[in-house]
């Protein structure tokens, strides 16, 4: 665990692609895209993202974008931590980052979906609606029957409204 690294937020670039892979790998938890989705996400939605690095060396990201269909709407896609890194609190910064950046720009709401299991996300979102002293409603976005595999359910997590006085 890593509390008193020096973490250094910000958008990324297509260079950040593979080392975001590797995270997502190495997490042995998410759902691993590509490789190239990787470096698509962060030449198309690195304004809805942001990656974390101490001493130049990616440590976390976080990946989202605004749902077409509500764009005051931040849909979180991933959050990944590397483990020399976990219980230091980085996860919820960077949530905390993004959401003030686009705060701004029209954004009310923060959607995840989570599956039942995992605990670590579900106390990672509630914990960013206590900090934002905003709702969070939980729904279910997607049966287990919709998946092709032995997937999981997929739970609608909604947080909001954001309030710029609330901005971290």
């Amino acid at each position: 665990m890593t509390d008193s690294a020096e973490f250094q937020l910000r958008t990324p670039t297509v260079t950040d692609g593979q080392a975001m892979w590797q995270m997502a790998v190495d997490s042995a938890t998410l759902d691993v895209n590509s490789p190239y989705a990787y470096l698509l996400w962060c030449r198309d939605f690195a304004p809805t993202s942001v990656i974390a690095e101490v001493n130049g060396v990616a440590a976390g990201f976080v990946t989202g974008y605004r749902r077409p269909d509500q764009s005051e709407t931040l849909m979180i896609w991933q959050v990944a931590v590397n483990t020399a890194h976990r219980g230091a609190g980085l996860a919820g910064r960077m949530l905390d980052h993004l959401a003030a950046a686009l705060l701004t720009d029209g954004v009310t709401h923060v959607e995840t979906s989570i599956t039942p299991d995992n605990d670590a996300s579900r106390r990672l979102f509630a914990a960013f609606a206590r900090r934002w002293d905003t709702a969070l409603a939980c729904s279910e976005l997607f049966g287990a029957e919709l998946f092709p595999d032995s997937h999981l359910a997929e739970n609608l997590f909604r947080i909001g409204p954001l309030r710029v006085e609330e901005a971290r």
